[in-house]
């Protein structure tokens, strides 16, 4: 063999070598987890062939806790490098737990780093994909300087670049701040956990005796913390999400977002919208019927979807257009707005306002949700991040009121004085300071006490002043009169009316006054 020839089969040795990660026992171990490897997870998620990687032959350089008489393995604790999805580059590691369970060394952090800005640079979306059992100790610092870098470029691509963390393991200290720091976070139903400390720290701190599972697991922070806004049951159907949700943004925030071919008439009318309503305002429907009623063939992502249920978002299309919903759900607590739904619907509506994705809002809402519980978790300062979204974005927004629209609610959801550019609203809707029954025991409240010791005319009273108040103001005519409302539509013309809104507004161009930056109330 040639001396050419030699080096040849050296170089295919090493990327052999670097392939087997930490070695066919670690790889089946992981596989007796239930979980895939760090290559495996990069080519279920990109196209076939598609992945180049980079710094395959890095090795960490620590030396200390009997490092240094530790094989280097080629590639250290993480794979990173670029590939498509369908077609569009996308940039990407993942944590390999294989290698000293996949710990951050400082090379490791150097490495993610060194895509991160490559993402940043070329435009293009990073996926992270995390496995780890967090900074690598024998480091010490050094691990915590690789946590550094990635922060720090986290926070540089934030509104820049989509950034998806996928947790595919356990994720715990300070390795969750980096996914804390991205657009959207994925866990995998019992594979993965995010907490800051673990139960044995928790038992010890403070007493308390629970799992892993019940601390940070996939379904805990998917419904109670709202960490977590994607969910998966496999490792497949972790990666087929992804790729879904990518399909909907744009590359980077210069770019708009991708339009498709549309097979489902733009003229398509619903006529089951017509009845959706019930004929008792307090009777509840479910807003996922009149989404997927209007949207292109009723299909809609949803993000954050077992959190906050009293208000939906997620992505979907009109005329082939990759738009952001956000609806209020009258079957979940009558759709009023809380502290977790505001802050869910906020970090919706900026996400679409910085990658240039137009937001539809479907408004029924009868307010804020009372009582000392919200009060004191800040519901004027949450309620108010939602305000502040809505009144920040300068996408095309377009609004349809369907029912309720009540108070500063009515105002919060992208209303015309909050610049929503075309807002419509079907018949039934009600737009009001506040509700018949509450605007009633406000105006006529010394004539029912008057009437306090007799009930039958009490409740006749009522039921009359309330008839009078929505003939004279719980209507969207008043508003309509005044402009604040720009029509008022058949509910089966919706889809075209909103298609055609926002085609009116593809060339909307519209911004801010020139500040360092906002000061939303965190």
């Amino acid at each position: 063999m040639s001396n050419q020839g030699k080096m040849i089969s050296d170089l295919l040795d090493k990327r052999e070598a670097a392939r087997q990660a930490g070695g066919a026992d670690k790889i089946e171990k992981q596989h007796a987890r239930g979980k895939y490897t760090a290559r495996e997870r990069i080519n279920m998620l990109l196209d076939e062939g598609s992945f180049e990687e980079y710094d395959m032959f890095v090795t960490h350089r620590c030396t200390d806790f009997g490092m240094a008489d530790k094989p280097s393995i080629l590639g250290d604790g993480v794979v990173t490098g670029h590939g498509t999805i369908n077609g569009r580059v996308v940039y990407v590691f993942s944590q390999d737990f294989t290698i000293y369970g996949g710990s951050l060394s400082l090379t490791c952090g150097e490495k993610i780093a060194k895509v991160q800005q490559l993402a940043m640079k070329m435009g293009a979306p990073i996926i992270g994909i995390n496995d780890s059992g967090g900074a690598r100790i024998q480091e010490g610092v050094n691990s915590l300087m690789g946590y550094s870098m990635i922060f720090e470029n986290n926070i540089k691509a934030s509104g820049v670049v989509p950034q998806i963390s996928m947790i595919m393991g356990p994720c715990a200290g300070g390795a969750v701040y980096s996914p804390a720091l991205t657009d959207f976070i994925l866990m995998n139903k019992g594979t993965s956990n995010m907490f800051l400390t673990g139960p044995k720290v928790v038992k010890t701190v403070t007493g308390e005796t629970i799992s892993e599972e019940n601390l940070g697991g996939a379904s805990v922070h998917a419904s109670k913390s709202g960490v977590a806004q994607f969910v998966s049951e496999t490792e497949e159907d972790a990666f087929a999400m992804v790729r879904e949700l990518i399909s909907y943004l744009p590359q980077n925030n210069m770019e708009e977002p991708p339009v498709e071919k549309c097979t489902d008439s733009i003229d398509r009318l619903e006529d089951s919208l017509n009845d959706i309503i019930p004929e008792e305002p307090n009777k509840p429907y479910d807003v996922m019927e009149v989404i997927k009623a209007i949207v292109d063939d009723g299909k809609f992502f949803e993000v954050h979807a077992s959190y906050a249920k009293n208000i939906v978002v997620g992505f979907a299309r009109f005329g082939g257009m990759s738009v952001g919903v956000v609806a209020n759900q009258p079957s979940q607590m009558a759709g009023v707005l809380d502290i977790n739904s505001s802050r869910k619907g906020a970090r919706f509506v900026r996400f679409c306002d910085a990658f240039n994705i137009p937001l539809v809002t479907l408004v029924d809402v009868p307010g804020f949700l009372p009582g000392s519980g919200q009060e004191y978790g800040g519901v004027i300062v949450h309620g108010a991040k939602l305000l502040f979204a809505y009144g920040e974005a300068t996408v095309p927004k377009v609004t349809v009121i369907l029912r309720k629209a009540y108070g500063g609610a009515y105002i919060v959801m992208s209303s015309k004085g909050l610049q929503g550019d075309v807002n419509y609203a079907w018949p039934s809707a009600e737009i009001a300071v506040m509700g018949p029954q509450g605007a009633i025991e406000v105006l006529q409240a010394k004539k029912l006490k008057e009437l306090k010791d007799k009930p039958e005319e009490s409740k006749a009273f009522m039921a009359e002043k309330e008839q009078e108040y929505r003939d004279v103001f719980a209507n969207p005519y008043v508003a309509a009169r005044l402009g604040y409302v720009d029509d008022v539509i058949v509910p089966r013309n919706t889809r075209f009316r909103v298609i055609r809104a926002l085609q009116m507004l593809r060339n909307k161009r519209d911004s801010m006054p020139p500040k360092k930056h906002s000061n939303l109330p965190l």
